[in-house]
């Protein structure tokens, strides 16, 4: 990894290591539900015309999809 691409990754790991446990754990969980509604959002803006029964069902497809893929 090229420091010069991330001149702040020290002070980001610094600052992650000055956490406890417990408040690291709170920001994932934070981040995760920060993506989520950036992906309802997007599926908002890009699907501005269905329905909300229609908006659930594309949004419970495409979550299914991500979370059952073999790596």
């Amino acid at each position: 990894m090229n420091i010069k691409n991330r001149p702040n990754y020290k002070i980001y790991i610094q600052v992650l290591r000055q956490m406890s446990s417990e408040a690291r754990l709170l920001k994932a969980f934070e981040l995760s539900e920060f993506s989520m509604q950036l992906f309802i959002h997007g599926l908002h803006k890009r699907f501005p015309h269905l329905s909300d029964e229609q908006f659930k069902k594309i949004l419970l497809e495409r979550l299914d999809k991500c979370h059952n893929r073999n790596y």
